[in-house]
């Protein structure tokens, strides 16, 4: 039987676990997959322990990451169709090839002409159901690589476009050139590419300075672990 991971009961990993942990900054969701995977590996004395995430992470983001274990694995997909929340800021002013953090500024613009307004109408501009394109640098697979190992190399790619859908936006502070927001959203969403088309129509430039997932349906970032303790909590087990 699948349940949530507690620190109060004897877990059965193998039967199926479903664990919530912080991501770290700069952590790969897949590193974070392999240390537990290779921590349970010698735990449960079964090297084919599956070990697996529900929703991706990109390294520069931090929050929660749904961890599922043995038999838990067969529930992400469910997991994964669930909607998200985020905590991001959209820094004005600037684009970059990446969208966030990872490339440098390729272009720079006046912010000066930026109202309290106008960022208000972008936002409501941008809710409901909508049409985005992931940016280049992502892990989407093209004729099996990563689409970032072609962006990285300069490659022009071709990206399908999907549906997805903005429920609501909150705006939590605006300290120019940045922008906080808590970001509602359907599976699938790139809140980079969301920061993008935010700048796009301010008429302006804008990319993503910070991101953290604080929820993912029913699960949220409360209850998650810091990766550094949940590890500790396996080498006590």
């Amino acid at each position: 039987m699948v349940k949530l991971f507690d620190i109060n009961r004897t877990p059965d990993f193998e039967s199926g676990e479903i664990i919530l942990i912080d991501k770290p900054q700069t952590w790969s969701s897949f590193d974070v997959v392999n240390k537990i995977r290779w921590k349970l590996k010698n735990i449960t004395k079964n090297k084919k322990i599956k070990v697996g995430h529900a929703g991706t992470l990109d390294p520069l983001a931090t929050g929660l990451l749904i961890i599922c274990t043995g038999k838990a694995t067969k529930t992400i997909d469910s997991i994964q169709n669930d909607d998200k929340v985020y905590e991001a800021i959209f820094r004005l002013g600037e684009t970059r090839p990446s969208f966030d953090m990872e490339t440098e500024t390729d272009k720079k613009y006046d912010i000066t002409n930026i109202t309290i307004e106008k960022i208000e109408k972008v936002v409501e501009s941008m809710l409901g159901k909508q049409s985005q394109t992931p940016p280049i640098y992502s892990a989407i697979q093209i004729n099996g690589k990563r689409a970032y190992e072609f962006a990285r190399k300069g490659k022009d790619v071709t990206l399908k476009s999907r549906e997805i859908e903005i429920s609501k936006i909150e705006i939590n502070k605006i300290s120019l050139p940045d922008i906080s927001l808590t970001i509602h959203c359907s599976k699938g969403t790139y809140i980079r590419s969301l920061a993008d088309e935010f700048g796009k129509r301010l008429d302006n430039g804008a990319f993503l300075y910070y991101l953290r997932r604080i929820k993912s349906g029913e699960f949220s970032i409360e209850n998650a672990f810091k990766l550094e303790n949940f590890t500790e909590i396996l080498n006590n087990l």
